[in-house]
């Protein structure tokens, strides 16, 4: 697998991580509470936080020979 190919599905998987983490708010405000309430918000904002260094470190990796 090329360099590039590996950094695209590196790329999807943090707009993945993004799409669940947006999911998981959504959920933990207006669907849950108590504990579980706590449990998704903090699980959500750390995926969000992982994909946000994700695509930090892929954008500013720069270009991929070929």
């Amino acid at each position: 697998m090329s360099p590039s190919l590996m950094k695209m599905w590196i790329s999807l998987a943090s707009m993945g991580f993004m799409f669940l983490a947006i999911l998981l708010i959504y959920f933990s405000r207006f669907k849950l509470g108590g504990v579980f309430k706590f449990v998704t918000a903090l699980v959500a904002y750390i995926l969000m936080i992982v994909s946000g260094i994700i695509i930090f470190l892929v954008v500013f990796s720069g270009p991929t020979p070929e």
